[in-house]
């Protein structure tokens, strides 16, 4: 299994999210990470798309996206031809006991803590899906709350040919 990760430029208009979608539901393609905003033009959004399948399924996908009437431009990244981030925001229930342990994998991984009660901290991280992944299981021993994360935006990396 491949995954691979679409920046398909749109037209900024309704309807457009659910045809892509159901693109993807008609074909039985799984979107792993589905993320969508405008770009400098306010007529046009970037939808990034992250997917996953065999070397025919991912051809499939761009040629079927590259078919839709809405979009402008499909580009297709390898995970090692881009930069790609993640936002999460976790939630985690701290007691005396476990605050160091949480200090240290904040400190560790560069977290910040975006905000804090007498029982609570909200975690923020920005960084690539691997680490988000990473910071979930270090933080599975302790009490995790409440998770929410962005999905993943990619851009390719910068080339002297750009």
């Amino acid at each position: 299994m491949k995954k691979r990760i679409y920046s398909v430029l749109v037209e900024n208009r309704s309807g457009v999210l659910g045809k892509v979608a159901g693109l993807f539901s008609r074909r039985c393609y799984n979107i792993d990470s589905l993320v969508v905003g405008e770009t400098d033009d306010p007529d046009v959004s970037c939808m990034t798309i992250v997917s996953s399948g065999d070397e025919r399924t991912i051809e499939q996908i761009e040629k079927q996206l590259n078919k839709k009437l809405d979009v402008i431009k499909v580009k297709t990244f390898s995970e090692s031809r881009c930069i790609a981030r993640e936002l999460m925001l976790v939630k985690v229930k701290y007691n005396s006991h476990n605050r160091r342990e949480i200090m240290e994998i904040c400190e560790l991984m560069n977290v910040q803590i975006v905000d804090m009660s007498k029982h609570f901290m909200m975690l923020q991280l920005c960084d690539t899906p691997e680490k988000i992944k990473l910071l979930l299981n270090l933080l599975n021993s302790i009490s995790i709350v409440e998770v929410a994360r962005t999905g993943t935006l990619a851009l390719s990396k910068c080339m002297e040919n750009d």
